[in-house]
């Protein structure tokens, strides 16, 4: 009785390795296309606002 709970004990979830590969597939595709440097420059281009500069 106590091997039967053991094995049921230790099962693995599913879902969040499939979160995570999601995420990691987005993040690539992301990454891929540009984003971060086009985030970069939209950031760049408020902060200058907010001071009077752009």
């Amino acid at each position: 009785m106590s091997s039967e709970k053991k094995s049921e004990h230790h099962r693995i979830r599913k879902g969040p390795f499939i979160l995570l590969s999601l995420f990691l597939l987005l993040w690539i595709a992301g990454v891929a296309t540009g984003e971060p440097a086009r985030v970069l420059e939209q950031a760049v281009q408020v902060c200058l606002s907010c001071i009077g500069i752009g």
